[in-house]
């Protein structure tokens, strides 16, 4: 299955991994670009950053120790600071 990323926006992924097999809990994945790129869920493998990362997202693994929320509301603090700079609101 895919799921479409819009250009300059980020999305949660938990619900889409395999907790069994990787090493984390769950992924942001930011789309800084100006097209919509597809991410292909499930996400089964730890590879699956790489090969993502090759497309040209930003993929940030959240471990069990650590906290998602204030990574996300970093993420999505500095891309909004980039939609504002390329005059997306």
């Amino acid at each position: 299955m895919k799921i479409v990323l819009r250009q300059h926006h980020i999305i949660s992924l938990a619900g889409y991994i395999v907790e069994t097999r990787t090493s984390f809990r769950n992924l942001i994945v930011i789309n800084h670009s100006d097209e919509p790129i597809k991410l292909e869920v499930p996400v089964l493998y730890d590879g699956w950053i790489e090969d993502h990362e090759a497309l040209g997202l930003e993929v940030i693994p959240v471990k069990d120790n650590e906290d998602f929320l204030a990574m996300f509301q970093v993420a999505k603090h500095k891309l909004d600071e980039e939609r504002k700079q390329v005059g997306i609101n």
